[in-house]
């Protein structure tokens, strides 16, 4: 399919009141063309003004208002175009209106703007900025230019006050994507902005199912001076891919109003409350900003609304850093002894063991097996699905086993994919199943093909789901449906077809189809073939008022020709007549004139090469002869003798037309082999007329062959004639062919002649291969070859094939010769590397190596270990058969022999190069003094913590194995606490869990015969040491403390590396860290209040931690107050109280039945209200089915996969202590059944299109 548009017109964007022009130019000047808006036909009229100019047409719209924004389209024929026109609002209308629609803000009393602030600073800062409506001409998007890539619509940059809104939209056609793309916001070149959702910042998208559109938007709020800056936005689809740079400008106001922004409340830099913010700065600023105004300190206080701890409780500790860096917590050690604390008060569920997995995931048709335990092994429990009860069945099993419960769901299916819950009396144990569809697998493979040039590819494959989506590649290009519809796409439940129309030389190549679960390949090759002659005209003599018939025959049934006499093209006309049947051209001339003698050519169209022959007019003159005339036969058409060689092709009909003479009128009589051939009604037809007999055999045969002779008679005497006929036919088969070698991409085929030549000689072969399990077979020459071997290439390593062979002759190609047996071309592997000996003795010998770099898909079956004596050629199998391993043991060798050995590594294609040692080995055992390798670590004292693993692993060497001997400090091990293993080359010590007492000097002693050799390693176990002695306060004076103590009774086997002192409060006692790994056994703590009374403690420390309890000073030091007494000022607290109020309320939804829905609304009100969720009028807060959540006032209800029965009226009621108030909407749930037809009939509507 071919566009009827050269030009297409655009997507365009006015203001109301303006005039606006589509353009377009079709390929044909005389095309007929229909505008249409919204898929109804615009008529010409004063709004709409329809143009045509030859191949140019253009529709105009003016004074456009708001409605005419809509989607129009251009139809030619077969072709429609669509395209917009949006309408935004005159360019200085554009602030009052989205200043009118931002949400009021209170301000404080003292932060009223002065009189000559600007105009661009209104009283309330948070006023919306449009990017397209207010941006000035040159800064808005140019739609009227050609868009590349995948945006229809790029963000364009903008310019905006500091504190005000400014939106950001892209716009992506999604007419030609699988699936939705993927959207990413980035400031400057790393920094993505989905984190940084929040106050200040929020990602908007959505779809137009009519458009096909996706927008998406980047909604800035309250911006600040930091914002200023590049962003890019990229957009990502399947392997597509495009990109937008674009920049924001942040203009300062005066002073005043910029003070006035910094004690609102959305000047926070708390990362609780203002995680919107576009650079990490805000994250280092305290917890409290603090404002000089009329020379007083003012606090403002930015608590924030979640609560931080619970978040860290719910945290895995992997999270806890970056929590506690992204809410500011600095005083991590503290942070992590608070956990510690609330995870030890977690209370533990009196019903429940063990609960169930907060998740499960199974593949679809598999088995899932849920497990609980209950403390009451009597206590009877319920399971619920989606908040409804599951009842036992064939799928849905329960078991009871002591206090554990099961509950197994067999063949699991997409519907199982749900919330379920465990209830034991009144507590309950969630969880949910993800049930994952399994992997799209290819179980029918592409099959290489070999085509003509021209002719029609089908690539067809089978998977093992229907209605799957597949990816089609040539050379690792993804294949589309372009506009010339070069390459179509045709899926017919679990088969999909590519088809190529008219192949061309350019789309030989490697074409691959690809799911998600597999991929499949195959090679397409188009080639141009010779016309090949397969029967020339002959030369022709006839008779006045014959029929004279020239014929060919080419290989190609679709060449067209034209036939020429004497240079000039012969028209058909009464008596020439002109067929094409197939292969065979034919020119028929009746009623021969002598006119019609000359030379006669056929020229086949497209091709440098033409065939001639002559027809040669014989004029039979009549003499006046005696009546007593002796019969003649006359046969000077055949070089003027009575004995010829006529050839027929087997099949065609054969006719001998002797012309005689005699009078009386003679007798004819054809014979074969002495036997007289009669005219029977079948093929054979004898006739005889004044002065010819005619000899006719319909479909001549091989038999038909020999030598006929005529015989004619009269009173006068007879005359006779031999005349040879040959019938020509196409060759036998071949025989099977023979595989005489495989490589790696190729093989080596052989076959014989045929046994029957068909009387012509055989003039090459033609070759056929196929893999063994397809029906296709892929020609792989097209000209004959004349060697009975050939070396077929390019096939896959590791397939299996056949093949087979066709004689050529110059009649035409046999029939095929039976296949051939299967083979599969592999190559042997590369010799094996590294072969070396690892050990020897007197009688036997240790060979190892590698496994060869080469190994080729077939793989190693295994290796072979050969050996011979030196100066001979006698190599002798080590052992039967083939070894897997790359090592080996040959025993029972002469001792002091020399001998050479070698290995090779085999598979189906046979054995590989052999590799050999590169000299002769002598078999006998070489004497070795011991030596003990101590490893670098344990060179020094190996320190462990009591209960610790010790492993050592202690190398030696030594021939013949030595003797091995442990001890610990002199003396022997104790086997109950130590453990020892010795092997040929190495000595290990272990001891499972390690005490105080196992600390010592080991020591290893190896020793053959008299000669031996001895190494030790130091073991140090570790513990926590004791607490510090006699904590006592030695003085007190102003804001200080002096404290003292003495060293731990148990150093814990260690150095004490310091001290950690801490004091607190005896109003609070909550104890606080003064010093960390102070190393003085006295100390002085500075800083105290006065007027409070403390007590102190102090901890030990070793390498391994801090000592297990502390000591505590037994006094406390009083911190005595001054005469001056501080008098706080009061002040007057403000009531911030306010009741709760929808500021967006729920709308109505209607949703697909099975697919998750949420409705979402937000509210404010200080304190924080209640939040509660009616369904009808009926609490559903405690309703498994639904899960709610608010976030910074903005409350969402989700319901997992909803049904029919979930619609109805939805209410959404807030309380506080000033108030309540209620918001409700309307759900409805659709069938899914419904949908689905319409789905399909709308995916089969598309595909007729």
């Amino acid at each position: 399919w071919i566009s009827a548009f050269i030009k297409k017109p655009k997507c365009q964007t006015a203001e109301v009141g303006a005039t606006v022009v589509f353009e377009a130019e079709t390929e044909k000047a005389d095309a007929r063309v229909r505008w249409q808006r919204d898929a109804k036909d615009i008529t010409a009229s004063d709004k709409y003004v329809i143009s045509a100019e030859g191949n140019k047409h253009s529709l105009t719209i003016n004074n456009v208002a708001p409605e005419d924004a809509a989607g129009y389209a251009i139809i030619a024929g077969a072709s429609k175009v669509k395209f917009e026109l949006k309408i935004t609002e005159a360019e200085g209308k554009a602030p009052a209106k989205t200043a009118a629609k931002a949400p009021a803000k209170e301000t404080p009393s003292d932060a009223v703007p002065p009189a000559d602030a600007p105009p661009a600073a209104p009283a309330d800062p948070l006023f919306t900025f449009c990017l397209i409506a207010g941006l000035p001409e040159s800064h808005q998007p140019d739609t009227r230019q050609d868009l590349t890539g995948l945006f229809t619509e790029k963000p364009q940059s903008g310019e905006v006050n500091v504190g005000g809104n400014i939106t950001f939209v892209a716009k992506v056609c999604g007419e030609s994507l699988l699936k939705k793309p993927t959207i990413r916001w980035f400031k400057g070149k790393w920094m993505d902005l989905a984190s940084k959702s929040g106050k200040h910042l929020q990602l908007k998208e959505h779809y137009d199912r009519n458009t096909k559109i996706y927008t998406f938007e980047m909604h800035i709020i309250a911006a600040k001076a930091n914002f200023a800056g590049g962003y890019r936005c990229e957009v990502t689809s399947r392997d597509k891919f495009d990109s937008c740079n674009f920049e924001l400008t942040v203009h300062a106001e005066d002073a005043h109003y910029a003070l006035w922004l910094m004690v609102s409340p959305c000047s926070s830099t708390d990362g609780g409350e203002d995680s919107g913010e576009l650079d990490f700065s805000a994250l280092l600023k305290k917890r409290s900003l603090f404002l000089l105004s009329d020379h007083s300190m003012v606090q403002v206080s930015t608590e924030p609304d979640v609560d931080v701890w619970e978040i860290l409780h719910n945290a895995p500790p992997s999270e806890y850093e970056k929590i506690a860096f992204q809410y500011g917590i600095t005083d991590l050690r503290g942070m992590l002894k608070r956990l510690k604390k609330m995870k030890k008060e977690e209370k533990k569920s009196a019903a429940f063991l063990k609960k169930l997995d907060p998740a499960y995931q199974i593949e679809k048709g598999h088995k899932i097996k849920m497990q609980i335990e209950v403390a009451n092994p009597d206590a009877e429990v319920k399971w619920l699905k989606n908040g409804q009860e599951i009842q036992p069945t064939g799928r849905y099993i329960f078991e009871s086993i002591g206090n554990k419960r099961f509950l197994t769901i067999n063949n699991c299916s997409l519907a199982d994919d749900a919330a379920y819950t465990c209830m034991v009396g009144d507590e309950k144990s969630f969880t949910e199943l993800f049930v994952k569809e399994p992997p799209v697998l290819i179980v029918r493979n592409l099959e290489d093909q070999m085509v003509m040039k021209g002719e029609r590819v089908e690539f067809e494959c089978e998977v093992s789901e229907e209605g799957a989506q597949v990816k089609w590649e040539k050379d690792g290009v993804e294949l589309t449906r372009d506009e010339s519809f070069k390459y179509r796409f045709k899926k017919d439940g679990c088969k999909h077809v590519l088809i190529i129309n008219e192949a061309t030389k350019e789309d030989s190549g490697h074409y691959r189809v690809k799911t998600n679960g597999g991929q499949s390949l195959a090679e397409l090759l188009v080639q141009e073939k010779d016309l090949e002659v397969y029967q020339s005209i002959a030369d022709l003599t006839v008779k006045a008022k014959d029929q004279a018939v020239f014929k060919c025959e080419v290989s190609d049934e679709n060449v067209k020709g034209v036939w020429y006499k004497n240079g000039v093209e012969v028209k058909a006309d009464a008596r020439t007549h002109i067929t094409h049947i197939g292969r065979i051209h034919k020119l028929t001339i009746d009623d021969v004139r002598p006119e019609d003698e000359g030379d006669y050519t056929f020229v086949p169209e497209g091709y440098a090469f033409n065939l001639s022959a002559k027809l040669n007019f014989l004029e039979v003159k009549i003499d006046y002869v005696p009546r007593q005339d002796p019969p003649k036969i006359h046969l000077d058409c055949m070089g003027k003798t009575a004995d010829s060689t006529i050839l027929v092709v087997a099949g065609n009909k054969l006719r001998l037309d002797v012309p005689i003479t005699g009078d009386p009128a003679p007798t004819v009589v054809w014979t074969k082999a002495e036997k007289v051939v009669t005219d029977s009604g079948g093929r054979v037809h004898v006739e005889s007329t004044k002065g010819h007999c005619i000899f006719t055999i319909e479909g001549a045969e091989r038999q038909d062959e020999g030598v006929y002779s005529v015989i004619v008679r009269n009173p006068a005497g007879e005359d006779t004639a031999d005349i040879n006929v040959k019938v020509v036919d196409v060759p036998d088969p071949p025989q099977a062919p023979r595989i005489l070698s495989v490589g790696e991409d190729s093989c080596v085929v052989q076959w014989d002649p045929p046994l029957f030549d068909g009387g012509q000689p055989v003039l090459g072969y033609v070759l056929e291969r196929k893999k063994k399990k397809s029906y296709r077979w892929m020609r792989l020459n097209f000209d004959p070859y004349k060697e009975t071997t050939y070396e077929a290439k390019r096939m896959i390593e590791g397939m299996a094939y056949e093949m087979r062979v066709y004689a050529v002759n110059a009649i035409g190609m046999s029939r095929p010769s039976a296949a051939s047996e299967p083979f599969v071309p592999v190559a042997p592997s590369s010799e094996p590397i590294g072969l070396c000996v690892d050990d020897i003795s007197d009688t036997t010998i240790s060979l190892k190596w590698r496994t060869p770099e080469k190994v080729g898909s077939a793989g190693i079956d295994g290796y072979g270990v050969e050996y011979c004596k030196e100066g001979t050629d006698e190599w002798i199998p080590a052992f039967e058969g083939l070894t897997e391993r790359t090592s080996v043991i040959i025993r029972d060798l002469p001792t002091g022999e020399r001998m050479q050995f070698r290995v090779r590594a085999f598979n189906v294609a046979g054995p590989s190069p052999p590799a050999t040692l590169p000299q002769a080995i002598t078999i006998r055992e070489i004497m070795q003094r011991p030596k003990i390798w101590i490893p670098r670590n344990l060179r020094q004292t190996l320190i462990k913590k009591v209960g610790e693993t010790v492993n050592l692993v202690i190398p030696f060497q030594g021939k013949p194995r030595p003797k091995l001997t442990w001890t610990k400090n002199g003396e022997p091990l104790d086997p109950k606490q130590v453990s020892v293993r010795n092997s040929d080359t190495d000595s290990i010590l272990f001891i499972r869990k390690t005490e105080r007492k196992d600390s010592g000097v080991y020591e290893l002693q190896v020793q053959i015969e008299n000669v031996e050799d001895k190494a030790s390693v130091t073991i140090q176990i570790v513990d926590l040491p004791g607490a510090p002695q006699n904590l006592k306060v030695a003085d007190v004076w102003g804001f200080n403390v002096a404290l003292e103590w003495k060293l731990p009774k148990d150093n814990g086997n260690c150095d004490i590396i310091g001290y950690t002192i801490q004091k607190a409060d005896k109003k609070t006692m909550e104890w606080y860290t003064v010093f960390e790994q102070y190393r003085r056994t006295n100390c002085v703590v500075s800083d105290l209040i006065m007027g409070n009374e403390y007590i102190f403690r102090v901890f030990s420390m070793n390498m391994v931690g801090l000592s297990t309890e502390p000591c505590l000073s037994k006094d406390s030091a009083y911190i005595q107050k001054t005469g001056i007494m501080y008098k706080p000022p009061s002040y007057k607290d403000h009531d911030f109280s306010e009741a709760p109020k929808f500021t967006r309320p729920l709308v109505n939804r209607s949703v697909i039945s099975g697919y998750n829905a949420t409705l979402s609304c937000s509210v404010r009100g200080i304190p924080k209200p209640k939040i509660t969720w009616y369904k009808n009028k009926m609490d559903i807060s405690n309703e498994a089915k639904y899960r709610m959540f608010s976030e910074q006032g903005v409350l969402t209800l989700e319901i997992r996969k909803p049904c029919p029965f979930d619609g109805g009226v939805y209410t959404c009621k807030a309380v506080n202590a000033s108030g309540e108030d209620t918001v409700e909407c309307k759900l409805e749930v659709r069938s899914l059944t419904l949908r689905a037809k319409d789905d399909k009939s709308l995916l089969k509507m598309q595909f007729n299109l």
